[in-house]
């Protein structure tokens, strides 16, 4: 059990590094950059579309929108640029 938490908790933590990487790449696409911190900004920041307080569908709102932006930036960003960030992880 704490072993398969260890490698959950490490597959996230290099999840982090690689759209941090990505976000710091030259040849990342100026939109792509801006999903990426909308991606960051919804999940930290206190307000939602959908207020958490709502059963469900309050937490749902995070579950679809973060994801969702997370693809657009990753479908805008050239390929080569997605697997030389993705190396270093």
């Amino acid at each position: 059990m704490m072993q398969r938490l260890k490698e959950i908790a490490h597959k996230i933590k290099s999840e982090f590094d690689f759209y941090r990487r990505l976000q710091q790449h030259p040849q990342t696409p100026a939109l792509a950059k801006a999903l990426l911190w909308l991606a960051v900004g919804y999940l930290l920041l206190p307000f939602d579309l959908i207020p958490d307080f709502l059963p469900v569908i309050g937490q749902l709102d995070e579950v679809i929108i973060i994801p969702l932006l997370l693809y657009c930036a990753l479908k805008l960003t050239p390929d080569a640029v997605v697997a030389e960030c993705r190396l270093n992880t």
